[in-house]
């Protein structure tokens, strides 16, 4: 069966042919430079692994901000194509809740992109609320 575990630092390289589904267009370099920065920063990722092979990720960041307190938002949230629709993402999203509580955390807030129809089904599946907008300005 499946099993969860976060990747150890030295294998987190691993994730990028996941992230690759999620944005192909940023070359691997550079995802490996962002990943670098990323871990000095207290970044963690989730593995789900059928066997050995890495089938599903999500980034982790523990934060807190004054209006929520501590917690746990999940980040690049990806299943392989050829695992989806099977029960995984639940799991991994209840790996990850148990992982936040351990953690002290009191809630869990995500971003979703505007055009991921099928994410958002999904997030509300999760019993997710829209709160407010994510807005970006580029330096």
């Amino acid at each position: 069966m499946y099993h969860f575990s976060l990747i150890p630092k030295e294998n987190i390289y691993s994730i990028i042919a996941l992230l690759k589904i999620l944005n192909p267009v940023i070359d691997e370099q550079t995802l490996k430079s962002r990943l670098d920065e990323m871990l000095t920063q207290g970044y963690e990722c989730v593995g789900v692994y059928d066997g050995d092979k890495l089938i599903g990720i999500s980034g982790l960041w523990i934060i807190t901000k004054y209006y929520v307190g501590k917690h746990i938002e999940p980040d690049n949230v990806v299943i392989h194509p050829d695992y989806r629709n099977k029960g995984i993402g639940e799991l991994l999203m209840q790996w990850i809740y148990d992982y936040g509580r351990y953690k002290g955390c009191v809630a869990s807030e995500l971003n979703c992109y505007v055009i991921n129809e099928k994410g958002h089904k999904f997030w509300f599946n999760e019993g997710y609320k829209i709160l407010g907008f994510h807005f970006q300005k580029k330096l």
